[in-house]
């Protein structure tokens, strides 16, 4: 993977190129980097253009200016595509990356060929016991995080993965998060029910691990409750970075909806 800055902005993006292939475009979780895609990068190398950037405050993209938050980080793919001379891309995101996803989809729907979102909810459409929640179990980490990188790094890893090989690859790119980036996650909350829901013009897959926490199970059921025309599919033996969990049921999955614009 070439490793490419944008310029006016702390991003730093990795892209494999392949002429006359389509761009996928992959966003991380929160507190690990663009390694965790290492088997998707190895796996589609070739056939597809592939991009994967480091969200800001985590892996490469530190180099921060004053004002620089996560909601710019729309814009900043956005600039990306520019610069790489890129129409298109399926959009693919884990966690926190599927909710970037979906705000890049709200602000830039043209961009999309596709979009898949794993361990996510609907940000257009949420609940707010179900953001309350999710906000207390968050405070809980960062508290751990704030006594500890390597106790916080522990505790995720069994939240964040499911099998004992995911577990220690996830905690090896989490003990690398440094605490001061927690401050850019701050303007998080400005991407939920910022846009009215409305008819996709691209396909969209949800999905979660069967062992992820049961409110995000219950998320991707309202999800597709909300926009029943999507292809939801629930992964065994997976927790909730299911790309690193089940990779090859992943991967599968991933050409299958590509391909067909659906999953069985």
């Amino acid at each position: 993977m070439e490793q490419c800055r944008l310029d006016g902005s702390p991003i730093t993006y990795y892209v494999s190129r392949k002429e006359q292939a389509e761009w996928v475009l992959f966003l991380h979780a929160a507190f690990v980097d663009h390694d965790m895609f290492q088997t998707q990068i190895e796996h589609f190398r070739g056939r597809y253009n592939i991009l994967v950037p480091d969200i800001i405050g985590h892996g490469a993209s530190t180099q921060t200016s004053k004002g620089d938050s996560i909601d710019k980080m729309p814009r900043w793919i956005a600039d990306i595509m520019e610069a790489e001379r890129i129409d298109q891309m399926h959009v693919v995101g884990i966690s926190l990356g599927a909710v970037l996803a979906q705000a890049f989809a709200n602000e830039h729907p043209e961009a999309v060929r596709s979009l898949a979102c794993f361990g996510a909810y609907d940000i257009n459409n949420v609940d707010p016991s179900m953001q309350k929640e999710n906000g207390a179990a968050q405070m809980l980490l960062m508290l751990k995080a704030l006594f500890s990188v390597e106790w916080f790094a522990r505790a995720n890893k069994e939240i964040s993965a499911y099998t004992p090989q995911a577990q220690e690859a996830f905690y090896e790119m989490n003990i690398r998060f440094p605490k001061k980036s927690f401050r850019y996650l701050a303007s998080l909350g400005r991407m939920m029910n910022a846009h009215q829901p409305q008819a996709r013009a691209y396909p969209l897959l949800i999905g979660c691990g069967e062992h992820d926490i049961p409110m995000e199970l219950k998320a991707t059921e309202m999800w597709q409750e909300s926009e029943p025309a999507c292809s939801r599919v629930v992964f065994e033996g997976a927790g909730h970075c299911v790309n690193m969990d089940v990779p090859q049921r992943f991967n599968a999955v991933l050409e299958e909806f590509w391909t067909s614009g659906s999953v069985a």
